[in-house]
């Protein structure tokens, strides 16, 4: 793992656990979107390496499939991304956000540098694996 990596993940943690750890200690009403939040972020995360993968194998592809995945992709992405931001996060209090976004950006951030070292671990054991043919 990069200098870079260690860094961010730093970073990203003490964002989530300070910010976290402050709402449940001083009991304060933004905990349940704080936790919520970063569960959103790691979806985001799952998302994002899925998305990047799926772009690595469009490689050698017809432009047809190229054009329907990328119209796929906004036809799903834009409409729940336009329903995020004015149901959830401009319904929230104006208190709350500045705090949930910075833990979602955090999540992102954290577990998509986790995700990946898990997948490459996954990937590195399947290939010592005897394969049984």
């Amino acid at each position: 793992m990069s200098k870079l990596s260690k860094m961010l993940i730093a970073i990203a943690s003490v964002i989530i656990i300070g910010l976290v750890g402050k709402a449940f200690v001083l009991d304060e009403e933004v905990k349940g979107y704080l936790v919520t939040f970063f569960f959103v972020g790691s979806g985001l995360a799952l998302l994002r390496l899925f998305i990047n993968a799926m772009i690595g194998k469009m490689k050698g592809k017809h432009i047809v499939v190229k054009i329907g995945f990328f119209a796929a992709l906004l036809g799903v992405g834009i409409p729940f991304q336009s329903w995020f931001r004015t149901e959830v996060i401009f319904s929230m209090s104006k208190t709350f956000i500045v705090p949930s976004v910075s833990v979602m950006v955090a999540s992102v951030v954290l577990m998509t540098i986790v995700y990946g070292l898990i997948g490459k671990r996954v990937q590195a054991a399947r290939a010592e694996e005897p394969q049984l043919n």
